[in-house]
């Protein structure tokens, strides 16, 4: 297609600036200024000097997305390209200035502000010369006052704003989708430092947090009963949402308020619930949601710096903490951090049922900007391990202003099946097979191929754990999805581009991906270290020197790396 738009030195088409002088030169400083009041949280509203602009004479639906989009931006000063990429990028390019334009016209007329929508240069601003307030920035603030300070009037403010999600009308804009959940995160945190547990259940029913802090109370005013029905309520819950049962605080409130009479008539089913592996001293496990509909479970782990591992191959957050496959690796890093980790789509906690599509490299790159936004993380380390690897670079490589370190362990560059030997994709076409038809069972033959390239250095038990994984961690069918979808991975051109202090670590004589595909990736990313470990495992083991030698560089170029 071709195009009389004008283009930067890229080659990108540019938006010429508007040419109308007064809406696009800031107003005389003895103009008074406006008071502006935007609502974002529960419902739309714009008010100026008291006067509520109601939405319908806007006259359409760009003029009101763009109004909203500025409100949420940074300074509420947005570049004119970014306003079109996220607006309208399937717009023809020679729509696409007149569009805005029109959406600024009809912005000012519904207003009656000349200034209310202001494009200058290469920026487009809202209310410039107005004072501006935004609740949702300003409820934004307040919450994070309370994280540095704890101050409890910021508490009592913060939650007295919040009227209700951002934008809940708004559902299907991907550009509000994450403001929307990290306020959300947010919002959930303050009613847990105020206590409030019974909003808390009532707005988040998997926080179990919340239903272990009700139980408390309960317990302190002797209703024995009560703690025992909110239990009940939390183990459904539980059970329905993630699979797993109440954590050991939840079971010990239970016993409490159970008492002498735990081995009585109706009493004993309760009793007789397990604790899952993790206790919520250890990891608190959350749900968050993506733009198309998936839910995601995180977990949150130790204390320190934050640092984010994208998923991987074969994890389940809550039993990881009781096998010995991954226990090792997630204690270590949570020694010295708050670990963040997440079950990919399809896998552990997360949803299983999942369309073909999910697996891809673009929708595991969106799950991980799902949950780094969730939590409101600025700017983090990211580890990426195996299959990990590609999902860290490129999200670097797209982010690279919020990424400060990037680590990757035992993975490969380039897609698996394109560069493979005929050989090689005979191989990778049995295992695959395999995989579907023998995944979790006892079937000797899988076992041997398959564990023998995950942990080759065994032993028996290992291989056993590593079989239990399995059957925890995803579905036959799912497992093949992943397989298959492994083998395209290829962040090669995002490596190339890197431009964030990068550490490749490998096993020597790793039999999932060679020793060559560290060096070849570490001649890709400019600038990068690269380490050998002496192991013949993919996954490292707790005992082996290699693990010991993987954390302690881990926190060397972490401390060292600028």
């Amino acid at each position: 297609m071709t195009s009389d738009m004008p283009t930067d030195q890229g080659g990108r088409w540019s938006i010429p600036a508007h040419s109308e002088p007064t809406a696009d030169s800031p107003l005389e400083e003895s103009t008074p200024r406006r008071r502006v009041k935007v609502t974002l949280l529960g419902d739309f509203e714009l008010r100026i000097d008291g006067r509520q602009v109601a939405p319908e004479t806007f006259g359409r639906r760009d003029p009101l997305r763009l109004v909203k989009f500025l409100a949420l931006a940074p300074s509420r000063r947005v570049h004119r390209d970014q306003v079109v990429d996220t607006l309208w990028p399937d717009a023809a390019f020679d729509s696409v200035a007149n569009r805005l334009h029109k959406a600024a016209h009809f912005v000012r007329k519904a207003t009656d502000c000349a200034d209310s929508v202001v494009l200058s240069g290469d920026t487009v601003a809202l209310f410039p010369n107005s004072d501006l307030e935004i609740d949702a920035v300003e409820f934004d603030r307040l919450a994070r006052d309370v994280t540095a300070t704890g101050d409890r009037s910021s508490i009592e403010r913060a939650l007295a704003i919040y009227a209700g999600d951002l934008l809940p009308y708004d559902v299907y804009e991907d550009w509000a989708f994450h403001h929307r959940q990290r306020l959300q995160l947010r919002f959930r945190e303050l009613l847990r430092a105020a206590g409030d547990f019974e909003r808390l259940v009532a707005v988040d029913p998997t926080d179990e947090d919340g239903h272990v802090g009700i139980m408390r109370v309960m317990l302190r005013r002797g209703d024995r009963s009560g703690v025992l029905r909110q239990f009940d309520v939390l183990r459904g819950i539980l059970e329905q949402e993630l699979g797993v049962g109440p954590s050991v605080e939840a079971c010990s409130l239970r016993d409490l308020a159970l008492g002498p009479a735990r081995l009585s008539s109706g009493l004993a089913d309760r009793a007789d619930v397990s604790p899952r592996s993790a206790p919520l001293a250890t990891q608190r496990v959350h749900l968050c949601t993506t733009t198309d509909d998936v839910r995601l479970a995180y977990a949150v782990s130790g204390s320190g710096p934050p640092l984010v591992k994208a998923s991987n191959w074969l994890t389940h957050l809550d039993y990881d903490w009781d096998s010995p496959v991954w226990r090792h690796w997630w204690q270590a890093l949570s020694s010295r951090h708050t670990l963040i980790r997440y079950d990919e789509r399809g896998c552990g906690l997360s949803d299983w049922d999942v369309d073909a599509e999910s697996f891809s490299l673009e929708a595991w790159v969106r799950d991980l900007e799902t949950v780094v936004d969730a939590l409101g993380l600025e700017r983090f380390p990211l580890l990426g391990i195996s299959q990990g690897g590609p999902i860290a670079i490129t999200y670097a490589d797209r982010h690279p202003e919020r990424v400060s370190h990037v680590i990757v362990y035992g993975t490969c560059a380039r897609a698996t099946w394109a560069n493979a030997s005929d050989e090689r994709r005979r191989e990778l076409n049995a295992l695959g097979e395999l995989i579907k038809l023998s995944w979790g069972t006892d079937q000797p033959g899988f076992r041997q191929v398959y564990d023998a390239k995950f942990l080759p250095d065994g032993p028996l038990e290992q291989w056993r754990a590593f079989d239990e994984l399995q059957r925890r961690s995803t579905s036959p069918r799912n497992a093949h999805r992943l397989w298959n979808a492994f083998g395209t991975l290829d962040c090669a051109e995002a490596a190339r581009r890197l431009d964030v202090p990068t550490l490749i670590v490998h096993s020597g004589d790793d039999q999932v991906w060679s020793f060559d595909e560290a060096e070849a990736l570490h001649s890709m990313v400019s600038g990068s270290h690269l380490v050998k470990l002496p192991s013949n495992n993919h996954i490292l083991q707790a005992h082996e020197p290699a693990f010991a030698e993987f954390i302690d560089v881990i926190e060397r170029f972490l401390t060292c790396a600028t």
